[in-house]
C-alpha cells in the first residue's frame, strides 16, 4: 500500500475510465474509509448507493449531459482552461461520468438537528476519505456535485428516500489512461 502522503500529493480528479468492473471488497474498502471521516456533532449523517446498473448509470449521465448542456458549461467555461474544459466535455459525451462503471451517490440524512452548514462539512469530510481511499486501492474518482442541483430529479433516479438530500455523486473505477500528476497551488507561510 502507497504511503499516506503519496496518496494525498496524487490525488486528482479521473474523468476518463476503462469499463472493467470494480470488486465489492474494494467498494467496500472505500466506503469504510469514507464513514470513518469526522462529522458535526459525530451525527455521521452519510448513506451511499452504489449505482452500478447501467441504465441508472445513464440516467444520471443524460441528466448531468442535460445540465452541462444547459447552462453549467457557459458558467464553467471562463473559469476553466481550454484543456480542462476540453477533458470535462469529452467525460459527458463518454455517459456523463466519462464512463465509470460505478457511481457512488452519496447523500446526507436532514434531521432536525443537522443545519445545511453541518450536514455539508460532514459529507465532503467523507467523500473526501472515499476520494482518498479509491485512490489507494489504485481506483480513478471524481467529486462531482452537478446533479444534485437537481436533487428532486437524481433522487427519483436512486430512489432516495425524502429525508436524504444527495450531495454529490463519486465516478470510480480504473483510470482509461495515466493519470498526471496534479496542478496545485504551494502551501504558503
Amino acid at each position: 500500500m502507497p504511503d499516506f502522503f503519496d496518496i494525498v500529493r496524487a490525488q486528482r480528479a479521473c474523468r476518463h475510465f476503462a469499463p472493467d468492473d470494480v470488486p465489492d471488497a474494494d467498494l467496500e474498502a472505500m466506503l469504510t474509509a469514507a464513514t470513518h471521516a469526522p462529522s458535526a456533532e459525530n451525527l455521521q449523517p452519510w448513506e451511499f448507493v452504489v449505482v452500478r446498473d447501467p441504465p441508472r448509470r445513464a440516467a444520471i449521465g443524460a441528466l448531468a449531459a442535460e445540465l452541462w448542456a444547459g447552462g453549467a458549461r457557459a458558467w464553467a467555461a471562463p473559469h476553466l482552461s481550454d484543456a480542462l474544459l476540453s477533458e470535462v466535455d469529452a467525460a459527458v459525451e463518454a455517459g456523463g461520468f466519462g464512463g465509470a462503471p460505478v457511481l457512488i451517490v452519496v447523500a446526507g440524512r436532514r434531521t432536525g438537528q443537522a443545519s445545511d452548514g453541518m450536514l455539508a462539512s460532514s459529507i465532503y469530510t467523507c467523500v473526501q476519505n472515499l476520494l482518498l481511499a479509491a485512490n489507494a486501492l489504485g481506483y480513478g474518482s471524481g467529486l462531482t456535485t452537478l446533479t444534485t442541483v437537481v436533487a428532486g430529479r437524481l433522487s427519483a433516479i436512486v430512489e432516495l428516500p425524502e429525508d436524504l438530500q444527495p450531495m454529490a455523486v463519486v465516478p470510480v473505477g480504473r483510470p482509461a489512461r495515466p493519470l498526471g500528476p496534479p496542478r496545485r497551488i504551494a502551501a504558503r507561510d
